[in-house]
């Protein structure tokens, strides 16, 4: 199985423990670059052959993220065109076998929770009003519980 495992417990690591995390937030400008026409070859009229609607839509996402507005570099939107084009030949052609390498991929740009913890960053969503119930973070229960309380349907 690919993946990472733990991360070895070293006396450097103990030490950086608590080493303190960035915090990313959106600008609210587009990051990077429009995927290409053509990247994908030609089409039987001799057409750009047309990225999957579900590509486009899985870039548009990297590059309105915090991440993606803070790539700087054209290695890390190169990289990431290279990992678009897995994606289209994953849902154009069924490749499902290109699922692992997809996300080994994005985990190197902090895809989930999970894998922004592994890169020691956090995203700021204090301004971002699209996500519900993930802003507030105190520590009292009740907090915590009626953040997700869902009020019955009345009858």
């Amino acid at each position: 199985m690919a993946g990472r495992g733990r991360a070895p417990s070293g006396r450097a690591q103990k030490a950086s423990r608590n080493a303190v995390r960035a915090v990313v937030a959106s600008d609210g400008r587009l990051g990077g670059f429009a995927l290409p026409d053509g990247a994908l070859g030609v089409n039987d009229v001799g057409g750009p052959v047309q990225w999957h609607p579900q590509t486009v839509a899985w870039w548009q996402s990297w590059r309105a993220s915090p991440q993606g507005c803070r790539m700087v570099t054209d290695v890390d939107w190169q990289f990431l065109l290279d990992t678009a084009r897995m994606h289209h030949e994953f849902w154009t052609r069924g490749r499902w076998e290109f699922g692992a390498e997809l996300r080994l991929r994005v985990a190197k740009f902090g895809a989930t929770p999970e894998d922004r913890s592994r890169l020691r960053f956090e995203i700021d969503i204090s301004n971002d009003i699209a996500v519900v119930g993930t802003a507030n973070t105190s520590s009292r229960n009740a907090d915590r519980h009626s953040r997700w309380r869902v009020d019955p349907v009345p009858p």
